[in-house]
């Protein structure tokens, strides 16, 4: 069995004395792990670097078989992010999640453009990536099954004026319904919302809705994890979430409190 596809290198493992394991993530074919012999050789080591986009050939005798990839350089998108240090943990926590809970082998074409998107705005766009994070995973969240129904009020069916999210359903709840729970309840951004968003609204999300936008979604990745994967701990997330706060802190704004509940 054989195939070719272009794919995102979401980590490596080193696999006797000279080959490694790399799970990439692929448009056509999801998922993937494969042997790379010679894979900690110097003219290999480079191109095999977490978030790199690199052409990748596997081929096995048998389909459930490990396989063989063969590893082409397509471009390096890991070095672009050695300079911004906020970036690169953004870019590690998103190959994290990747790497633990997309199913193997099971194409996510959708998600892959997704992602794309995101590592292009990573090292390209400073100010945009964590909005852009945040939406990415709230897209990986219904990818998994695990989507949050932000179409209407849990409680009384209106479609608009939505602020909280149910924490145990995962459901919008309207401000008039919500205002009783509020301290029970994830506050729920705007940009994070079914409405679209001007550009000029885009530009005045203030940085305390893009980190309640990420505690959102990621109070939703932890719940998925603790049923999923309980022994798995998303240190990296939390890294990239630390360095957020930090940077907007360092930026003029005031720090920014926890949600108790997340």
């Amino acid at each position: 069995m054989q195939w070719n596809d272009s794919g995102l290198i979401l980590s490596v493992r080193k696999h006797g004395e000279n080959s490694v394991i790399i799970h990439a993530f692929t448009r056509g074919y999801g998922r993937y792990a494969g042997l790379v012999r010679g894979g900690v050789g110097r003219r290999l080591r480079g191109i095999l670097q977490p978030g790199n986009e690199v052409e990748l050939t596997w081929r096995s005798r048998i389909a459930d078989q490990l396989g063989a990839f063969t590893v082409e350089p397509r471009k390096s998108r890991a070095s672009d992010l050695f300079d911004t240090p906020d970036a690169l943990a953004g870019a590690s926590s998103a190959l994290a999640l990747l790497d633990i809970v997309l199913p193997e082998r099971e194409a996510h074409a959708a998600l892959f453009d997704a992602t794309m998107l995101l590592f292009d705005s990573l090292a390209d766009s400073p100010g945009i990536w964590p909005l852009l994070l945040a939406r990415w995973e709230l897209g990986l969240l219904g990818e998994i099954g695990y989507g949050l129904d932000l179409t209407q009020c849990a409680a009384s069916g209106v479609t608009t004026d939505l602020i909280y999210v149910s924490p145990k359903s995962g459901r919008a709840v309207s401000r008039q319904a919500g205002e009783p729970y509020r301290d029970r309840l994830l506050p729920l951004p705007a940009f994070l919302g079914l409405r679209s968003l001007t550009a000029a609204e885009e530009e005045e999300i203030a940085d305390a809705d893009i980190l309640n936008g990420l505690r959102l979604t990621g109070y939703f990745v932890e719940k998925f994890m603790s049923e999923h994967h309980p022994a798995v701990h998303l240190s990296a997330r939390e890294r990239m979430m630390t360095a957020l706060s930090r940077r907007y802190e360092a930026a003029g704004a005031k720090k920014i409190p926890e949600n108790d509940s997340l």
